[in-house]
């Protein structure tokens, strides 16, 4: 039987902004009233409603600006909902986000380490994978030098092959193939996903490459403007999301 381990609930979730920034209190209070009518809502998200279950891939797709990072945020517990919504998860969770966490002052060696951590793997099984990191990277002859001295494609390949070694129950991905470097990389990055880190594992797929999401989803979720458009087979849903971009 199928387990749960995301579930949304009317989620829903409303910034409020001032159109004019206060300088200071004294401000505040002689202009209470002008300011308070200036304040509006922005409804980021607007009763979102989706299960995921163990072992599940579900990609989210949509325009920018239509919540994809709002919904990873309040999954991962860094945002709360509104008063009524409901989100609930189960396990540990990371969100993989290439360069996330990387200090570009220390070395490609140091940076495995601090962001091997924060990734959930201990020391003894970073010391463990260290040299397949390096290799897959193609970092050899760079494993010592600062990473302000690196290409963005240097970096890029560097922090997927952190990544892949990620330990949780929950994985949040965030273009993590968009810009993991040229395209031999690309799909080398791919097939390694596709063939070792897919397997029983539960990802919620951000990404802008339909055929991506097409590629690795079970199921998927297309949101527009805050508001839940679809949600279920990963062909339905693109070909739903294909006609949205037309209007």
């Amino acid at each position: 039987m199928a387990e749960a381990v995301i579930s949304a609930n009317n989620l829903s979730k409303t910034f409020y902004v001032r159109e004019k920034p206060v300088n200071s209190i004294r401000e505040a209070v002689l202009n209470f009233t002008r300011f308070a009518s200036q304040k509006h809502e922005i409804k980021a998200l607007k009763n979102i409603n989706f299960e995921v279950n163990k072992g599940e891939i579900v990609g989210i797709i949509g325009r920018n600006g239509s919540g994809k990072s709002t919904l990873l945020n309040i999954v991962l517990g860094s945002m709360k909902p509104d008063k009524g919504s409901e989100i609930f998860t189960q396990g540990r969770i990371v969100r993989l986000s290439l360069g996330m966490g990387f200090d570009p002052n220390l070395t490609a060696r140091h940076n495995i380490y601090v962001n091997g951590s924060i990734l959930g793997l201990t020391f003894k099984k970073i010391g463990a994978v260290f040299h397949d990191i390096i290799d897959f990277a193609d970092l050899g002859d760079f494993v010592d030098t600062p990473l302000k001295y690196y290409s963005t494609g240097m970096r890029m390949r560097l922090a997927f092959s952190v990544a892949i070694y990620a330990q949780a129950d929950i994985y949040l991905m965030d273009e993590i193939f968009a810009s993991v470097g040229d395209e031999s990389f690309r799909e080398k990055s791919k097939q390694v996903f596709q063939d070792t880190f897919m397997e029983g594992r539960t990802i919620l797929l951000v990404s802008h490459s339909l055929s991506s999401i097409q590629e690795f989803s079970n199921r998927v979720l297309l949101l527009n403007q805050g508001e839940q458009i679809a949600f279920g087979e990963p062909d339905q849903v693109i070909k739903n999301y294909r006609e949205l971009l037309k209007n």
